[in-house]
């Protein structure tokens, strides 16, 4: 195995250890939010991204890319969540085409309910992850990043 192949599986180990990081995250945040909830993951994501617009709204695309979902898949989304009366969509004024999608009062005490649940699910699975020694170097790194993010700044 030469050196260039080294590197190709070394990267390849490093890719498999975050998929094997973020499923368990997941599926333990999944869990917490459902069964207090009735909220996905995603849908917890999407009402978060706009959470943090303080006062504004989000364009369909921008939620798209916070999500990580497609167009059509980010439509559906929206579609549940306004069902559920927890966002709404708003036309643009200036660009009929423009759809931008806002957190309702509903939504907000929604979010408000469910952020310390999804907080705390996400400690303990970091922490169960952490005792886990193919996994604990990956926890460590995440915990070092806002001191090389200022570090970056």
């Amino acid at each position: 195995m030469s050196i260039e192949d080294d590197a190709v599986e070394i990267r390849a180990q490093g890719w498999r250890t975050l998929a094997a990081l973020h499923g368990r995250i997941e599926t333990v945040l999944e869990r917490a939010l459902q069964a207090g909830f009735d909220l996905s993951v995603v849908e917890f994501t999407v009402l978060d991204a706009l959470s943090r617009q303080h006062g504004w709204h989000m364009r369909m695309q921008q939620l798209a890319r916070a999500a990580a979902l497609s167009s059509s898949a980010t439509t559906r989304l929206v579609n549940r969540l306004e069902d559920r009366a927890l966002l709404t969509r708003i036309l643009c004024a200036d660009d009929r085409r423009g759809i931008y999608t806002e957190l309702t009062e509903a939504g907000k005490a929604l979010l408000a309910r469910a952020r310390p649940v999804y907080d705390d699910a996400l400690a303990g699975a970091l922490a169960a992850a952490e005792e886990e020694p193919e996994l604990g170097p990956l926890v460590d790194a995440l915990h070092r990043l806002p001191d090389l993010a200022r570090a970056s700044a």
